[in-house]
């Protein structure tokens, strides 16, 4: 015979009860928070930890609402609880996609979304009275953001730069040929002519791999100075999460 399923959100909380839960909802937005203001994130602690008390409020306003009688003989509306926890979903789904910027090929912000959303999550979970799900999921968050970023950093990936060189030929010069023995690659995006020095300035896109714990490389500038000469060497790259 199969045994009842406890279920974590009482019908009629009490008061300590509803604190505790803030609390420990204030205390995983700190923790969370912490992380992202140490590392000048724009999800940093206060947003952290109002994103959490906002889904822990609807969620206990739920968890209040729930001994409310749906439909009397003489109503024609229907109570439904899971509509506050689901408007906040929805609003936090618009937080982080203004947190998301895209310039070029290049996209931020993806894991402060993230980040906002599973805070959303942690604070409907404590709200609801799961403190063990609260509390496994802030660690795992934690743990994500913390230990798994120094993975993260070590896994070679591509990195992207913009080469402009001058040369007095109106035909670009073999940046591709001269930087591939590095493990370079250069594509060719433009050209300007520059009159008051009488030469040609070419730019290319430089790609590479490696790990963002090391340093940009800038071993190829010496080898493309032997030829013609440098203008300009920007690396672009994604701020780490």
């Amino acid at each position: 015979m199969f045994e009842p399923l406890c279920c974590d959100m009482p019908l009629h909380p009490t008061w300590p009860d509803l604190v505790g839960r803030l609390l420990l909802t204030l205390l995983a937005g700190f923790l969370i928070g912490l992380n992202r203001e140490a590392r000048g994130h724009s999800a940093g602690l206060r947003t952290t930890i109002l994103v959490g008390l906002a889904a822990a409020v609807s969620m206990i306003q739920a968890n209040m609402l729930l001994d409310v009688t749906g439909k009397s003989p003489d109503s024609f509306v229907v109570m439904d609880q899971l509509r506050f926890p689901l408007g906040v979903l929805t609003g936090v789904g618009f937080i982080g996609g203004g947190a998301i910027l895209r310039r070029g090929d290049l996209v931020t912000g993806v894991t402060t979304a993230a980040t906002i959303w599973i805070m959303t999550m942690i604070g409907l979970a404590f709200g609801g009275g799961q403190f063990g799900l609260g509390a496994v999921a802030t660690v795992l968050t934690l743990a994500t953001l913390q230990t798994l970023k120094r993975i993260d950093l070590r896994i070679p990936r591509d990195h992207k730069a913009i080469l402009s060189v001058s040369w007095p030929k109106s035909s670009p010069p073999g940046i591709r040929d001269m930087v591939r023995p590095l493990g370079y690659d250069a594509r060719f995006v433009g050209m300007e002519h520059d009159a008051g020095r009488g030469c040609f300035v070419f730019s290319f896109n430089v790609q590479w791999r490696q790990p963002d714990a090391t340093e940009p490389r800038t071993d190829v500038l010496p080898v493309i100075a032997r030829h013609c000469k440098v203008e300009r060497f920007e690396v672009v790259g994604e701020k780490p999460f």
